[in-house]
């Protein structure tokens, strides 16, 4: 189990985690997002797929085999991630990650011409066994990318809702733009019906969102 107090079973679901080794950036420009995402839908297949040999190629053009686990959301900030996931089947869980993590690693230390570890040991995960934990995923990981313009919203102090919401919009390295029902090829890397219909349609995602935003607005007009 790669050293973690917790042990992977089929058909639960996990919030994964991992950061850069000493919070050193691990995404710097468009081609690192773009290939950490290709290997998020490459990687989650049980026969190989080398990514090398589809330059160029949309990911729905990509033939890949059987996926081993079930991706409900997903985050990429600057200098860590943010993943929720479904053991699929016995070891599919630590198959992919060990898949994600060493191709995206492999790529950033050639690209960088260094050599070490790139992430900050094993990567984290929590048994998310209560459905209100669950959902609140949902939240939690797509909220994320505000810390980039506003450090205080973990403590519900985020100091512009309306421009937090703008950012929200525009940020594409993360599955927010698909639960709005953007249309893009990162569509393909997420596996919603193994998941819990908590969105039975785009406005359900969009209110849940709202609730939490308008939550901040009401606390700081609070007296």
């Amino acid at each position: 189990m790669m050293g973690r107090n917790i042990i992977f079973a089929e058909n639960e679901y996990y919030h994964i985690y991992s950061r850069g080794v000493e919070k050193r950036q691990i995404f710097f420009d468009e081609a690192d997002h773009q290939r950490f995402t290709s290997l998020l839908f490459l990687a989650n297949s049980n026969t190989p797929v080398h990514l090398s040999n589809y330059q160029g190629v949309s990911l729905i053009e990509i033939p890949k085999g059987d996926s081993i686990v079930e991706i409900g959301a997903w985050c990429l900030m600057p200098n860590h991630f943010h993943l929720l996931l479904k053991e699929k089947q016995k070891g599919g869980m630590s198959l992919f990650m060990k898949k994600l993590l060493t191709g995206y690693s492999m790529y950033f230390n050639t690209k960088k011409h260094r050599k070490g570890v790139l992430f900050d040991g094993t990567f984290k995960a929590k048994h998310l066994n209560n459905d209100n934990y669950l959902k609140y995923q949902y939240a939690y990981i797509h909220l994320n990318p505000i810390g980039i313009i506003d450090n205080g919203w973990k403590k519900k102090k985020i100091k512009d809702v309306k421009k937090a919401k703008e950012f929200l919009l525009s940020y594409k390295y993360s599955s927010f733009q698909d639960y709005l029902g953007i249309k893009r090829d990162e569509n393909n890397i997420l596996s919603i019906k193994g998941f819990p219909e908590y969105f039975e349609s785009f406005s359900d995602f969009q209110e849940m969102i709202d609730e939490w935003l308008s939550f901040q607005e009401n606390i700081k007009d609070t007296p």
